[in-house]
């Protein structure tokens, strides 16, 4: 009998960051609507999706200045995987995972991100069907 699979399972640190003290920052469960998909339905409407992205980064942050500029700011990532979906239609929702991993791994202090797409109204009896990515430095 085979492991169910374990939604947001976590993903271990990467060794990409030569023995520096790591941060995980994670958006779960963003529902955007999506223009989609191969089909001609799929491009006609937009779709909800749901993005979830697990990142490490590098944590140089010294504990005691409280501004915002000195940690990733999880609100300027869901802005960029914001326009990113929004952007226009995209036929695969493998590109749109390599387009958020490439917005994330912009910033220098990301050293690993794992990008969780999912689309729960497609397939009828399934509460979601997706893909799942990691990219690294």
């Amino acid at each position: 009998m085979t492991e169910p699979l374990q939604p947001h399972a976590s993903v271990p640190p990467p060794a990409a960051a030569e023995g520096k003290p790591l941060r995980r920052v994670f958006v779960r469960d963003l529902e955007l609507m999506a223009s989609v998909g191969v089909f001609e339905m799929e491009k006609r409407y937009e779709q909800r999706v749901v993005v979830s992205l697990d990142l490490w980064v590098i944590d140089d942050y010294d504990g005691r200045s409280d501004a915002l500029s000195a940690v990733l700011d999880y609100g300027a990532v869901v802005a960029g995987v914001r326009a990113i979906v929004e952007t226009g239609h995209t036929n695969l929702i493998e590109t749109l995972a390599e387009r958020i991993a490439v917005a994330a791994l912009a910033d220098p202090r990301v050293v690993s991100a794992t990008v969780r797409l999912e689309k729960p109204d497609i397939v009828p009896g399934c509460r979601s069907v997706g893909i799942e990515i990691v990219r690294g430095r």
